[in-house]
């Protein structure tokens, strides 16, 4: 009988669940394992971010990605309110002293990813040398000093205890589990059972698109919507739409599902950036989602051409993600100020 299908899911929720709660990642350290998980940047640049991400001890080819992504979402133009640009978000007296012709046709070009992510990890292993000798991660040092400059490291002997780039510091390295291949993967958490009684509540609900389940839309949601209130829910707060909503924790493969992890589908299953469709596993090769308008919330299969991988949810990758208005632009957080290799 059809009514059977939410209990039998449900007993296999409680099982997949509780039996795996606790454990953490595979990083060693902020720089993770050196390797980037399949998917996690677009198709065009995992070569390079793989290549340059490797340029120095400190870095890693997943500090890279975080730090692309959280800078500029993988856009070669974007351009912030404070002027930095490109894909690796460099203010123009940076560029000016550190941008690099990696590809070697004669012009260092900010709006050329095939320069700026070299030069973005040049940068990065530069401030890495500055402060070496300072006790500590060499990963998180690195980043404190790409964020306060390296002086500032070094007069205080480790992070220095400014808000801002405790904070950046921290989004960054939260950020690289979401970007490298582990060696296993994140343990599961409990609050993946109450993601997943939330979206059981609502099927049946009819799809509105832009839809976050407020009164006034008449409790309706899109899919991205459903998957951010279920996770509310359980008080972890995600990105409003599914492509951002991708880097909310590590990446299972297909064998390693278990229910509450997202799974996504997009057009180009080499380019994270066409994700369009997100929903939440809860097992037997079946999803919770609100599909597309005309439809109601319901279960569905995740076996699809389109399908280009999961997600498994921690706060902390969540809680690191950056905020973005309506152009994509990041809004608010920390950039590297324009004299960070200066002496303060």
């Amino acid at each position: 009988m059809a009514v059977t299908l939410p209990f039998a899911l449900l007993a296999l929720l409680v099982a997949g669940v509780f039996v795996a709660a606790g454990g953490g990642t595979s990083s060693n350290g902020a720089g993770g394992s050196g390797r980037l998980a399949a998917g996690t940047v677009p198709a065009e640049y995992a070569a390079l971010i793989q290549e340059w991400g490797n340029l120095c001890p400190a870095l890693s080819p997943a500090i890279l990605a975080a730090q692309l992504y959280q800078e500029s979402g993988f856009n070669p133009r974007a351009v912030s309110p404070v002027g930095a640009s490109g894909i690796g978000q460099f203010m123009p007296g940076t560029w000016e002293t550190h941008g690099m012709d990696a590809n070697g046709d004669g012009v260092r070009n900010v709006w050329d990813p095939q320069d700026a992510i070299p030069s973005a990890a040049s940068y990065d292993c530069a401030v890495a040398s500055y402060v070496a000798e300072v006790p500590g991660d060499p990963s998180e040092l690195m980043l404190a000093a790409y964020n306060a400059g390296p002086y500032a490291v070094i007069r205080y002997s480790g992070i220095p205890p400014y808000e801002e780039t405790r904070g950046y510091v921290e989004r960054i390295t939260s950020l690289v589990p979401s970007f490298e291949a582990p060696e296993q993967v994140v343990a599961y958490s409990g609050q993946a059972a109450g993601a997943i009684y939330y979206a059981q509540s609502k099927l049946g609900v009819e799809y509105l698109w832009g839809g976050e389940g407020r009164p006034e839309e008449g409790g309706r949601f899109d899919c991205s919507g459903l998957t951010q209130a279920a996770y509310a829910s359980v008080g972890i707060a995600l990105p409003r739409v599914a492509n951002d909503q991708w880097y909310a924790g590590s990446h299972p493969s297909r064998d390693q599902l278990l229910p509450g992890d997202l799974v996504f589908f997009a057009h180009d299953l080499n380019d994270p950036r066409s994700i369009y469709h997100v929903g939440l596993y809860v097992g037997g090769g079946k999803m919770i989602n609100a599909p597309y308008t005309g439809a109601v919330i319901r279960y569905d299969d995740i076996d699809k051409p389109d399908y280009i991988g999961a997600t498994r949810v921690t706060t902390d990758a969540a809680a690191a993600l950056p905020e973005r208005d309506e152009q994509g632009q990041v809004v608010g957080p920390a950039r590297p100020r324009e004299t960070a290799l200066a002496q303060e």
